[in-house]
């Protein structure tokens, strides 16, 4: 909120000077008092440290998930449909395999690795497909049965609904949106994702079971 300004016009004489001082004193008052009454300003959801799950299991939450819904990005605009991430543990890392389907039917697949972020209870990851160029994979929701997760970025320019299965419920969806959405993501610039042709999934030991 701007305060306005308060001038006072000069005067040479005894009595303009002191009705310039007491001016000057009301204007310190009303200034004083302006600012004690207003609101502080509040933190835009946006503005605030993201939050993450408090620990997450990497033997559990191994195996194939797909994409249900996400925020648009450039490095998946070839995918038209069929996305899926595999992960697989490799002793103190991680082996990702994106695949989807592009336009012309045929898969597209990249490769790369993620470490964990100590510290972090594993529900921060640091991923590259183009070593050594790094991306933030943050666990932000994730259900007990490790069925259906949020995952996003602190940028909050990155976010993905993935599922064990290739559909979801959609009232599922509409509460892991929520979640974005108070996390401070733009839960309306989420696009679903089609699986016409789900890829078969990958279950690695420990990892629950994709429904059929």
């Amino acid at each position: 909120m701007r305060v306005p300004a308060f001038r006072v016009s000069p005067s040479s004489s005894a009595s303009g000077a002191g009705v310039g001082r007491l001016m000057s004193l009301a204007s310190v008052a009303c200034l004083s008092a302006a600012l004690m009454v207003l609101p502080a300003e509040q933190v835009r959801a946006d503005d605030a440290p993201l939050p993450t799950v408090a620990s997450v299991d990497l033997a559990r939450y191994a195996g194939s998930w797909y994409e249900i819904t996400k925020l648009p990005n450039r490095f998946q605009k070839q995918c038209v449909a069929d996305t899926q991430a595999e992960y697989r543990l490799d002793g103190e890392t991680v082996r990702v395999i994106n695949r989807c389907r592009t336009e012309d039917g045929k898969i597209d697949d990249i490769k790369g690795r993620a470490k964990v972020v100590p510290d972090s209870g594993n529900s921060k990851l640091k991923v590259t497909f183009f070593w050594p160029f790094y991306g933030d994979y943050w666990v932000l929701a994730l259900d007990p049965d490790y069925r259906e997760v949020l995952v996003g970025a602190p940028d909050r320019k990155y976010a993905w609904v993935l599922s064990r299965t290739p559909t979801m419920p959609q009232e599922r969806v509409d509460a892991l949106l929520q979640r974005a959405q108070t996390l401070g993501f733009e839960a309306s610039a989420f696009v679903a994702t089609p699986q016409t042709q789900p890829l078969p999934a990958v279950t690695p030991q420990g990892a629950p079971a994709a429904a059929r």
